[in-house]
């Protein structure tokens, strides 16, 4: 995949890039560079080697990988005791309340099969 995409809008520092990423235009134009460079077979593994179309076994490795990575935004509710709760643990840890919230729905997941 290329280091710059032509849609990503010039930064003045690569935090500010970075923040851009985050954004859901930016996590749009990462998917779509994904599947691009997939389809291309131009990803390149973390070591710098690339894959080749016909490495069907990295590929699916790639894929799964992202589906796992993937997220999607939802509306749950959650009742004020539970969130205060976890806006607790969150000071306590020093990360962000909707981070507990999320590991502990990892958990409970694993945990019912």
């Amino acid at each position: 995949m290329p280091d710059k995409s032509t849609d990503v809008p010039r930064s003045r520092s690569e935090a500010r890039e970075a923040d851009w990423y985050q954004t859901p235009e930016g996590r749009r134009q990462t998917e779509r560079e994904f599947a691009r460079a997939l389809k291309e077979g131009t990803l390149i593994r973390s070591a710098g080697s690339k894959i080749t179309r016909t490495d069907q076994k990295a590929i699916e490795a790639l894929v799964e990988q992202a589906k796992r990575n993937a997220t999607r935004p939802i509306s749950i509710r959650v009742p004020i005791a539970d969130l205060e709760r976890a806006q607790r643990i969150a000071a306590a840890t020093g990360v962000g309340y909707q981070t507990v919230l999320k590991k502990a729905i990892r958990q409970g997941l694993k945990r019912a099969g």
